[in-house]
């Protein structure tokens, strides 16, 4: 497959995720871990990048830290102009509730919540009016709009992480973090979703940052970034 390059054309474009020398160090025992070491990465707006790498390489661990869900331990860290280390809890819920979407490889919906109540409640929370209306349309575009009444156990993974792609892009985030979309998916349900995410993310404009030990997930990015014991080792294209 090639990489798709749908949003990428049309010469430079602007920043909107910037790092600078950042690191995270642990505590293990009675030394320091260190995760990441002074990672500089630069995104554009509307971009597709993978990361890649072995296990235990820092991926997530990056994923974590673009998303506002940890703290770097040395470095800055940019997003849309506003650098995260300068929020507290509350801006950082903010900006994770506004401009940024997740995707994770286990789902994460409420087991308690039905498909529709789990795409609707990001969208009451950002203060979008007729949530329950767009959560619809949402789950509709996904392929599952006679499955909105069903609770996560009822249905199937794929059509978990579909759920789950409804609600990433409910509140139209500027920039989509999704953390191995695919890992927990067969190879055909697997394709289908990651059709599914790139169609949405074309419609939308998102940028999309893909954390995947897929190689052909990686084939279709406009980038790739290799990390290795904490360091990026190459960023290149697809």
């Amino acid at each position: 497959m090639t990489a798709d390059h749908s949003a990428t054309s049309g010469g430079a474009r602007p920043e909107i995720v910037a790092c600078r020398n950042v690191s995270r160090r642990l505590r293990s025992g009675s030394g320091v871990l260190t995760v990441l070491d002074g990672i500089d990465l630069s995104i554009a707006v509307g971009e597709f990048v993978a990361i890649v790498g072995p296990s235990g390489s820092g991926k997530s661990t990056l994923l974590g830290l673009l998303g506002a869900l940890d703290r770097a331990s040395e470095g800055s860290i940019v997003v849309e102009g506003t650098a995260l280390e300068t929020l507290d809890e509350r801006g950082r819920a903010r900006l994770r509730r506004e401009r940024l979407g997740f995707v994770f490889q286990d789902f994460q919906l409420l087991e308690s919540l039905t498909a529709r109540e789990n795409v609707r409640v990001p969208l009451e929370l950002a203060g979008v009016r007729d949530a329950g209306r767009r959560a619809d349309v949402l789950l509709e575009r996904v392929g599952l709009g006679a499955r909105g009444h069903h609770h996560p156990a009822q249905l199937s993974g794929g059509e978990q992480q579909r759920v789950a792609l409804a609600r990433a892009f409910a509140a139209e985030p500027r920039i989509l973090l999704a953390d191995e979309p695919t890992g927990n998916l067969d190879a055909r349900t697997g394709a289908a979703v990651l059709e599914l995410l790139l169609e949405l993310r074309r419609v939308q404009g998102s940028t999309l940052v893909v954390v995947t030990h897929d190689d052909g997930l990686a084939a279709r990015a406009d980038r790739t970034i290799a990390l290795r014991e904490g360091r990026i080792v190459s960023s290149g294209l697809a």
